[in-house]
């Protein structure tokens, strides 16, 4: 198990940014961005992971969660605040550049780190979320839904009703999620199921149906099966929601025209080595039937891309793959980043004759 320390960093005159550490100072830094909801310690399998073969791992608690800045001012959590966040982060580690993950909005920060500040980046890797959509608005994943799946006479807004939903009645939302932050938490933290044909997601029908299909509040934590995450991450993670509230971390949802004009400025090509995880089992962020994969297709001239069978939460239902997927991406596309490449004196002969 990893030793773990904490960091935090301030920024931007009146805020901060608490982060988690591990690994050999010197090595090579690789940072875990989580998405809605999640925090630092939702990465905890990767944090042991990468930083057990010399890696330097940084997980912050992203601006509105956990022990980072996470007040009630929507201006915070637009894209162009968040990224001012993410060098400030960087930069407290004492390095120039990094490997970057991200995974749902983290993976929506990352890729606005990697269109406005290239040169930080040595290689970006998403989950679910691919590079060039959600951190560009609506226009960067809206026209790309499966209209045969979602006809826009019933879905106008596809799978993405729910946020949509955001922009209508935020604060109604918030205080529906509120009433249960556990169970809501928990419901999330559920296994996924295989799809033998695809349906439209609940997410579709938010505006008409509410949450969960029209539930007055979420499930109980005694509803619903264990969770995904280990029983003393999840406890740990719940206790961070239940102290910020979900709040702060769906305001990220309400800067749709703001970060189009932010990252929209930009072209955004990537020569490096960027990696995109599929979850085949993710229905909201569906990557295999729909064209949410063409704008990073489009724009990433060094593409890799990987499947696993999983959920939205893919790296806490496959952690062991989604690594393995990442150490695989790094030692070939980017060994200069792999521990010891350098110090090791590794030599490769051919042609040993056989005795």
């Amino acid at each position: 198990m990893a030793t773990i320390t904490h960091h935090t960093v301030a920024y931007a005159n009146d805020k901060q940014i608490h982060y988690l550490a591990a690994g050999p100072i010197n090595g090579p830094l690789i940072l875990f961005i989580h998405g809605w909801p999640g925090t630092a310690i939702t990465w905890k399998s990767q944090i042991d992971a990468f930083s057990a073969v010399g890696f330097r791992v940084v997980a912050p608690d992203m601006p509105g969660y956990g022990q980072s800045t996470a007040r009630r001012v929507a201006d915070d959590y637009c894209q162009e605040a968040l990224v001012e966040g993410m060098m400030a982060l960087l930069g407290d580690t004492g390095r120039d550049a990094a490997i970057w993950v991200g995974h749902d909005w983290g993976a929506g920060v990352t890729s606005s780190v990697a269109t406005q500040h290239p040169e930080a980046v040595k290689a970006l890797v998403t989950l679910c979320v691919p590079f060039h959509t959600i951190e560009r608005g609506w226009q960067g994943f809206l026209p790309l839904v499966n209209r045969e799946l979602y006809p826009a006479e019933e879905y106008e807004f596809g799978q993405w009703d729910y946020m949509r939903n955001y922009e209508e009645d935020f604060e109604k939302t918030i205080e529906w999620f509120d009433q249960d932050v556990a169970g809501f938490c928990k419901a999330g933290n559920q296994p996924s199921a295989p799809i033998s044909t695809r349906f439209a997601a609940i997410t579709a029908t938010v505006r008409k149906a509410g949450w969960f299909g029209g539930l007055p509040k979420p499930p109980g934590v005694e509803l619903t099966g264990p969770p995904l995450l280990p029983a003393d991450v999840f406890d740990s993670f719940v206790g961070d929601m239940q102290k910020t509230g979900l709040w702060p971390g769906s305001a990220y949802y309400l800067h749709h025209a703001r970060n189009a004009e932010y990252n929209g400025k930009l072209v955004g090509k990537l020569d490096q080595p960027v990696m995109f995880i599929h979850a085949i089992r993710d229905v909201v962020c569906d990557t295999k039937t729909s064209r949410l994969m063409e704008p990073m297709r489009d724009a990433c001239s060094n593409l890799t891309e990987t499947t696993i069978e999983a959920g939205h939460f893919v790296h806490y239902e496959k952690p062991d793959e989604v690594q393995a997927a990442i150490f695989r991406f790094i030692v070939e596309e980017l060994p200069s980043e792999w521990p010891g490449f350098w110090t090791a004196g590794y030599t490769k002969r051919k042609g040993a004759v056989a005795v």
